[in-house]
């Protein structure tokens, strides 16, 4: 009810009347940056009680409430400027397109009339190129309408949705329409029964059956009920990157599946004579550009999107469901037919699986002065960090070693910030996901290209207070480049820097900081996880000689 002109108390608006109308939804967190374009209704939406977290950038606020998203399950909520406020926000936009994580993004909108407006620009193709969905507040009458749809439609579609607000519909006074309630939500679509007969013939036969949970499974909360089904027809289990954490506790769990994979798991993975995905889309990651699944395995694929499945491997049985409905569905069938566990799994293969953690692979340590080995700095990370924690992976070179390392208790505390593959996104989400569990530890690791690409937002997890631990690992390049490129004879000059002294950056902002170059550096860490308090930043230096096993995968996916 603010004026933006700073002309006094106004009649509500039409902006207030949106900021009003999604706080009565359930809109209580949400994350942008201010401008004039925008700042009506974000003054309206935290004044019925919606909490603001006001970041430093676009992106980074986008990628807050991408993370917010990822760890409640809920829709996250953004705020920005037009024009350039958007753009900045685009490329954090795309990660959730590609990890369909459900956004509502309120974004100021320049009259269409406006043909002098520096901020003009197609903001409904600029967001619809990235695969995410425009919607507009079309008219005083129709804005509380408009805002519940858009809000009804990230929840349904699990993608971000673009609310356009034109800045001279949002200033028209509110038209005062009857509550507008929103339609409920569809359930989970369940399996059709000849689908789960189908599926329950191949298991029945099956010797070496394997389980593959993907993003979709944690979205389903379908770990138990996948757990259940693999006891019960003797099928090992494995995950995605995305999915980590899925099947934390489980014995025959595999870990993720693709260039992460430990030697034994990798083994196995090819071995599988039935394979039965969940909410996975079996891409060149997960499947090492097919290796992993053999050319004898008969693959069932599972996903509420049709379309995905087989979209990169072909399934020989598709049925579109819901991961949790399918499991449990195919759990009671072969219970009815009393059918025996596979022999896959033995106390052999327990005790080994147990004893071939990543850990527990022998690797030579670097000897290097003045800088850490990356394996040993994510072993003793994990030892010191508690098992009740949120991990947050940026993208680049490094993110390997602490997807081989850490470990979380709940899928949900495993932000993979790698959809769209852009280093520098994972700040933001850490911040975001910090913002949602604050009574937990969020560690991010990220690279100093990375961090270098998302520093203003070091200022927004000091101010917020994060129990956030960002570890840098530092190698003063692009590794990916520089070991992909080096060995074939280019320079490489355009990919180093200078050795910068991230943690007085990190201390000026407001934040904790150390420089890790050995062991003996990490005890301020240890300090800080038993202790508490707001975010620390560990600068490792890490050898930048250590080249990750995965890299050559990386390079053929493109």
């Amino acid at each position: 009810m603010s004026d933006p002109s700073g002309g006094g108390r106004l009649s509500p608006t039409v902006a207030d009347a949106v900021g009003r109308r999604l706080a009565a939804l359930g809109v209580d967190t949400f994350f942008g940056v201010v401008g004039s374009g925008n700042f009506v209704v974000t003054a309206a939406l935290s004044g019925a009680g919606a909490r603001f977290v006001a970041a430093r950038h676009e992106s980074g606020a986008v990628c807050m409430a991408d993370g917010w998203a990822r760890v409640t399950g809920r829709v996250g909520v953004c705020s920005l400027h037009q024009g350039p406020g958007l753009t900045n926000a685009v490329t954090g936009i795309a990660e959730a397109v590609k990890s369909r994580t459900p956004l509502l993004v309120l974004a100021g909108d320049t009259p269409p009339a406006a043909l002098a407006s520096n901020f003009l620009i197609d903001q409904d193709g600029l967001v619809t190129s990235v695969g995410a969905i425009a919607e507009t507040i079309y008219s005083a009458e129709t804005a509380e309408a408009d805002a519940v749809r858009a809000l009804r439609r990230a929840r349904l579609e699990r993608r971000p949705v673009i609310l356009n607000l034109p800045i001279d519909v949002q200033a028209q006074p509110a038209a005062g329409v009857p509550d507008v309630a929103a339609a409920p939500l569809p359930g989970a679509p369940g399996p059709r029964p000849a689908d789960v007969a189908a599926a329950a013939d191949l298991l029945e036969q099956a010797q070496r059956p394997l389980i593959i949970a993907g993003r979709g499974a944690v979205i389903s909360d379908a770990g138990p009920a996948l757990a259940a089904l693999g006891e019960r027809c003797g099928a090992l289990l494995a995950n995605s990157a995305p999915a980590h954490g899925i099947f934390a506790g489980e014995p025959f769990g595999l870990g993720i599946a693709g260039g992460f994979s430990t030697p034994l798991a990798a083994g196995l993975l090819p071995q599988a004579d039935v394979v039965i995905s969940f909410g996975a889309g079996l891409n060149h990651w997960t499947t090492r550009h097919g290796e992993l699944i053999g050319a004898q395995a008969r693959l069932i694929g599972v996903d509420v999107d049709p379309g995905a499945i087989g979209k990169n491997r072909r399934a020989d049985l598709a049925v579109a469901a819901d991961a949790s409905a399918m499991a449990e569905a195919l759990d009671a069938e072969l219970a009815r037919r009393g059918v025996s566990p596979a022999p896959w799994r033995t106390e052999e293969l327990r005790d080994e699986l147990a004893a071939r953690r990543w850990r527990d692979e022998p690797f030579e340590p670097s000897d290097a002065g003045g800088v850490i080995d990356p394996r040993t700095l994510s072993i003793a990370l994990a030892d010191l960090l508690p098992a009740d924690k949120a991990v947050v992976i940026d993208s680049g070179h490094f993110t390997g070693w602490p997807a081989m390392f850490l470990d979380v208790e709940d899928p949900r505390a495993w932000l993979f910030v790698n959809g769209f593959q852009c280093v520098g996104l994972g700040l933001g989400c850490a911040i975001g996901a910090a913002v949602a569990a604050p009574e937990r530890m969020t560690v991010l690791a990220v690279g100093d290209g990375g961090l270098f690409l998302s520093l203003p937002e070091l200022d927004t997890a000091a101010r917020v207070g994060a129990r956030l631990l960002v570890v840098v690992y530092d190698d003063a390049a692009y590794g990916a480049e520089l070991h992909h490129f080096g060995p074939m004879g280019h320079d490489t000059d355009t990919v180093r820097f200078r050795d910068a002294d991230l943690a007085a950056i990190a201390a000026a902002a407001g934040c904790g900081a150390v420089t890790v170059r050995s062991l003996d550096d990490l005890a301020p860490v240890e300090a800080w996880a038993r202790d508490g308090g707001g975010p620390l930043l560990v600068d490792a230096k890490v050898d930048p000689a250590i080249v990750a096993d995965w890299l050559k995968d990386a390079f053929r996916a493109g």
